[in-house]
């Protein structure tokens, strides 16, 4: 099966879409409230510290994983050793789990879209958003649909799916995202948010923050989750995995950037803290745009920004169980999506529905949503992430293949691979399940 396996077409569609995968809603929507929740510049000086260092060994591993092997995330594990092909299913596992309430995220967006179309008069945006997510009906629709855009690119597969789609969507993004930052820097007292960005107020400091920094790196990056080793498994020969993976982490930092350049001058423009949580994005922001002329377009093009940063994370996560299941159970991609849209709507109707008829549902004092989002990022990809550095250190013995120039960068990187990380991810697994 491996040898007929689909590859990339180019080194510039694998970059598109690993930085695809990487650049979503956790740039656009979780960066913002997380950097606003943890003191601005000091948490970005953090952030930008681990990411271009430590998160740089994990995503190389997991790269460098998918395309020595050749296989999907169960093979590639299964060819190390036969006895490791039950922790090459937790990367299937986590993709459907996270799926099941990203997607839900993903449905938001694209009602405030349609809003923003239809050109409704909205003042009380809190109050709008709380109706909204309590509305049974249209949550499933919303969320049915966003998975149904997702599924449809991914079932064409790599060259007519994958790469399609992030070669219009990755641009389009880069775009309207100039385009929204050139109209929040002319906004009175814009500079205010520039220096909450860049002026780090090292009083801040504590444990916490670096915790924060850490997780929001390795959600971004798509590490813990079999994306980036399925994306891997499609390299050519000829790819260098080291330039590739620190094109992808500097890509996903720039993006980062620029969607706090986008929005925290906006906030500090209109005197509204940066601290406003989750809602940042959904409740703080057209709340914004309201107050502009022709608040509605620049409210709708900010969305389709993010539609398309969903979409192509949403492309990647699908990405994984789609492999998985075409290339285990032998069938084709078509209906490898048809099973994975059953089984993924199953679990995301619930989770839609968390905050009207199931709120009152928990699991572990949490709602299905929450549940979910906490067993991906606090248990599954930190222990993932675990896995794949151990596996990929002491048996695939990954810097030997890397590192054949330098042995002093091989010996620091099977340092960091062998010991630092997985001592990092332990601790992250202690603290998300305290």
């Amino acid at each position: 099966m491996e040898n007929n396996r689909p590859s990339w077409t180019s080194r510039c569609s694998f970059i598109l879409a690993a930085v695809g995968s990487a650049v979503g809603l956790g740039n656009i929507w979780r960066f913002p409230y997380i950097m606003g929740q943890n003191g601005g510049a000091v948490f970005l000086l953090i952030y930008l510290c681990l990411i271009l260092t430590l998160c740089f060994i994990p995503l190389v591993a997991e790269l460098a994983f998918g395309k020595f092997t050749k296989k999907e995330c169960i093979g590639a594990y299964e060819s190390v050793n036969p006895k490791f092909k039950f922790l090459g299913m937790l990367n299937p596992l986590t993709g459907i789990l996270i799926s099941s309430f990203y997607f839900v995220v993903g449905g938001w967006i694209i009602n405030y879209i349609l809003i923003n179309f239809s050109f409704s008069q909205i003042t009380d945006f809190s109050g709008y958003f709380s109706d909204f997510i309590q509305n049974s009906y249209a949550v499933c629709v919303y969320t049915l649909l966003f998975l149904f855009l997702c599924i449809f690119f991914t079932a064409r597969g790599i060259k007519k799916g994958i790469e399609f789609a992030n070669n219009i969507l990755m641009p389009l993004f880069a775009v309207i995202m100039v385009c929204l930052i050139s109209f929040s820097l002319t906004l009175p007292n814009a500079y205010l948010g520039l220096e909450y960005m860049f002026k780090p107020d090292f009083s801040k400091i504590n444990g916490q923050m670096f915790l924060a920094a850490l997780g929001q790196a390795l959600f971004t990056l798509s590490i813990g989750m079999g994306a980036l080793l399925t994306y891997g498994s499609y390299i050519k020969d000829d790819k260098g995995i080291t330039k590739s993976a620190y094109t992808i982490i500097l890509s996903d930092t720039f993006f980062a950037l620029m969607a706090g350049i986008m929005i925290f001058p906006a906030i500090f423009s209109f005197g509204l803290e940066p601290n406003s949580g989750a809602g940042l994005v959904f409740v703080t922001l057209p709340y914004i745009f309201a107050q502009i002329p022709n608040g509605n377009i620049v409210s709708a093009a900010f969305f389709i920004l993010l539609l398309a940063a969903a979409i192509t994370s949403g492309i990647s996560i699908l990405e994984v169980d789609v492999a998985a299941f075409s290339e285990r159970l032998k069938i084709s991609r078509k209906k490898a999506c048809t099973m994975l849209f059953g089984i993924i709507s199953l679990i995301a109707i619930p989770a839609s529905l968390s905050f009207g008829v199931l709120k009152d549902f928990t699991l572990l004092n949490k709602t299905i949503f929450d549940f979910l989002d906490f067993i991906t990022s606090s248990f599954l990809m930190p222990l993932n992430a675990f896995v794949l550095c151990i596996i990929a250190g002491w048996f695939l013995h990954i810097k030997g293949i890397l590192f054949t120039r330098s042995k002093f960068l091989g010996w620091l990187f099977d340092i960091g691979l062998k010991f630092v990380v997985p001592a990092i991810m332990l601790c992250l697994l202690y603290v998300g399940l305290k």
